[in-house]
């Protein structure tokens, strides 16, 4: 079948045998909880993904990754969520590290080299706020700081090895404060992790609450940007947003596709019904495509903000469309004789839940469109 061999060719080129590895699992073991799913993901150097080539990574590009995590999302949708908050992670670090002052490469090798899984405390896709605004506090300690606050749901809560959280702390050489990217060991003495998602559905992402109580990070984890905690960080804000939507959009496609490729080898509806619901697909992920080109021709600004948010709405709106029209295709039969209809129908929902919010949005897209700046706040 054609129907999403590019995104697969993609995955097989960057993650060799993690397609086929996933392969072996049924739907239902991989989103349960305890999956095997990212510890395939682990063992095929998936963390390493969009870690430059420089730092020992293997150096994907937003437009590689989009067609990444649509595959995965057509395999596992936990682990498409999952591993997107990761990469969101990575994305964000390497971005940080351009206005740093660290030895923050150091780190991005050894998330390549020892396959380390990256959980975000960023505020991620918010785009009133700089993407690395403090989501926690951070007191400072005589070799370092301590953080405390909580992130939840955070994604890879039970499977990270490093929490990255954006803090803000005091300058080492003038007055004021600049803010940082502190990485926290998982298992660090008072990090816990707490129980928080009870919906069966995108269960095996490890989507719980990750509170930290007073946790030592030394200075050498503490990646310095600078930029002030009230300063307006133009790029790294739009690299992050940028990668988020794209990222989350990409992979909920997958999902949906998922169905889509189940009613293309059906064939039991009219062609004319099965070539809707795939262009319907196609044409969301040349939205997304079209983004992520974009980024690479250096998208920056209030476009950009705009451009990923028309993007994440269109696609948005696209699956729930193309979705119904799946499981009606499928039809009854296909809905109560597997649980997989019904489980990926209700993944694909779950795009709506991550911020920015369409309603909170509405009004400042209207204005940017009458020629009014895109306000964010």
């Amino acid at each position: 079948m054609r129907f999403l061999t590019k995104e697969r060719r993609t995955l097989e080129q960057l993650l060799p045998g993690l397609d086929a590895a996933l392969r072996g699992y049924d739907l239902t073991s991989l989103e349960e909880q305890g999956s095997p799913a990212l510890k395939t993901f682990r063992a095929h150097h998936g963390p390493a993904l969009l870690v430059p080539t420089e730092h020992a990574g293997i150096g994907a590009d937003v437009l590689q990754a989009v067609r990444v995590q649509r595959a995965l999302g057509s395999l596992s949708p936990s682990l498409a969520v999952a591993t997107t908050m990761h990469h969101f992670s990575i994305a964000s670090l390497v971005a940080t590290s351009r206005v740093s002052t660290g030895f923050e490469w150091m780190l991005l090798e050894g998330i390549a080299r020892d396959g380390l899984l990256v959980a975000s405390g960023f505020a991620e896709g918010r785009p009133g706020q700089a993407i690395l605004s403090p989501g926690m506090t951070a007191r400072p300690t005589g070799d370092g700081v301590a953080i405390s606050g909580a992130k939840k749901p955070c994604s890879l809560a039970r499977s990270m090895d490093l929490l990255t959280a954006s803090v803000s702390v005091p300058r080492t050489d003038s007055e004021g404060t600049q803010l940082a990217v502190a990485l926290v060991p998982a298992g660090t003495p008072g990090m816990s992790v707490r129980p928080f998602w009870k919906s069966p559905v995108l269960a095996a992402a490890e989507s719980d609450e990750v509170a930290l109580d007073e946790v030592a990070v030394p200075a050498d984890l503490v990646v310095r940007t600078e930029i002030g905690p009230d300063d307006t960080p133009d790029e790294l804000q739009t690299a992050g947003f940028l990668w988020f939507e794209l990222l989350m959009a990409a992979s909920y496609l997958g999902m949906a596709s998922a169905l889509a490729e189940r009613v293309l080898a059906a064939g039991r509806t009219a062609a004319s019904e099965r070539a809707g619901i795939a262009v319907e697909l196609e044409a969301a992920m040349g939205c997304v495509e079209g983004v992520a080109r974009g980024m690479k021709l250096g998208l920056a600004g209030e476009a950009a903000f705009a451009a990923a948010l028309v993007c994440r709405f269109a696609v948005q709106d696209a699956i729930a469309r193309a979705v119904r029209r799946s499981v009606e295709a499928l039809g009854g039969m296909a809905y109560i004789s597997s649980p997989d209809v019904a489980y990926l129908a209700s993944c694909t929902a779950a795009l709506a839940f991550h911020p920015p919010s369409r309603a909170r949005m509405s009004d400042p897209l209207c204005d940017y469109f009458a020629g009014q700046p895109l306000r964010v706040g």
